[in-house]
């Protein structure tokens, strides 16, 4: 993101996403949220009731998407920070490491993504997700 004036936490809401995509679960992964974490995500083709998740169904959460995701990453197209909120618009790929519905193994996936964060004490408190996935 060439150019953008950096916030705080704009460069937490980035270290997060890196960590997610790497694969991040447990201690590495919590380290990133305040104990009163919510996150919800909102329905999409992966989630299609949406969910609400407390902190330790987040790190459960992820712990299921390791074994359905072989790799991931995140392009950061755009972030606005003011006070303890910040949004961004990403790019997500994926891969899948096993079927997932009509879909094969090894089948790339790719979404459009906002997220809306809220901290607290330096560590995520709110985490709104909006996942729009393509083709």
């Amino acid at each position: 993101m060439p150019g953008l004036q950096r916030h705080p936490n704009i460069e937490l809401a980035i270290a997060y996403h890196r960590a997610v995509a790497r694969g991040a679960t447990g201690t590495e992964l919590a380290r990133f949220f305040h104990p009163d974490a919510v996150q919800r995500e909102f329905p999409n083709t992966l989630v299609p009731d949406g969910a609400v998740r407390d902190l330790s169904a987040i790190l459960a959460a992820a712990e299921r998407g390791r074994k359905v995701i072989a790799e991931q990453d995140f392009e950061v197209l755009d972030a606005v920070a003011a006070g303890d909120r910040t949004a961004l618009e990403l790019r997500w790929r994926g891969t899948l490491a096993v079927p997932l519905g009509d879909l094969p193994a090894g089948h790339r996936m790719s979404a459009r993504i906002a997220v809306f964060l809220t901290f607290r004490d330096g560590r995520i408190v709110t985490q709104h997700n909006y996942d729009c996935y393509e083709g």
